[in-house]
């Protein structure tokens, strides 16, 4: 029986979990939940995933939610490539890149990007304002961590790089949106702004499989 992934198109969270089912090369059932319809709240999701978050994994009789857990598992049942690095000190690395990124880049980079995302400029343009410093410290620090590497954490891609990827994505989107070009941000565009984080993008864009995870939506309101 195949692996079944509950997911939503444009959950980060959900991108993770699906990049590392590409770069392992696993088959899966996709189960595409839409978060406007509220597929992701109903009994038969909650009793999968009781805070109706997304997210799930479901391998027979086993579920599993919360993307970290996710990766870990796959790694654990699909070794290769490796996620978590091939040494003790690799993996101490990687669990700390992404441990960093969800306790302090996620708030930062989101903080600025989420209310352009969400078309809340207008009522949110304070926070956007003071989100920028924030959010251009934490890009700075990726920035610099591919400066002597082609990706985050080490040599070859890892879990740092599947969790980070989703939210830097996102970050560009919110570059795009309207409004975003009457604010004074000095954020982007990525490319001229943050080079090597634009060359890490690519490289991951450019893995086999890569298509098949990109959130549907944002083809239909690019």
């Amino acid at each position: 029986m195949a692996l079944e992934v509950f997911w939503g198109s444009g959950s980060g969270p959900a991108w993770r979990v699906l990049l590392a089912l590409a770069v392992k090369q696993v088959d899966y059932d996709s189960r595409l939940l839409s978060f406007s319809k509220g597929e992701h709240k109903t009994p038969e999701m909650l009793a999968l995933s009781p805070r109706g978050k997304v997210p799930v994994l479901r391998d027979g009789a086993y579920v599993l939610c919360e993307s970290l857990a996710i990766l870990a598992y796959l790694d654990r049942k699909y070794p290769d490539p490796p996620l978590f690095g091939e040494t003790p000190e690799q993996a101490g690395d990687i669990v700390r890149a992404v441990m960093e990124h969800e306790c302090y880049g996620v708030s930062a980079i989101s903080a600025f990007s989420r209310p352009l995302l969400f078309g809340k400029l207008d009522a949110q343009r304070d926070q956007v304002l003071l989100a920028i410093d924030g959010a251009k410290n934490e890009l700075d620090r990726l920035e610099a961590a591919l400066a002597s590497r082609p990706f985050l954490v080490t040599p070859t891609l890892s879990a740092a790089d599947i969790f980070v990827y989703p939210l830097v994505k996102s970050f560009e989107r919110a570059l795009g949106k309207p409004g975003a070009d009457t604010i004074d941000h000095g954020l982007g565009p990525l490319p001229a702004v943050f080079p090597r984080l634009a060359a890490w993008c690519a490289r991951i864009e450019a893995l086999p499989g890569y298509d098949a995870t990109y959130p549907p939506h944002w083809r239909e309101t690019a």
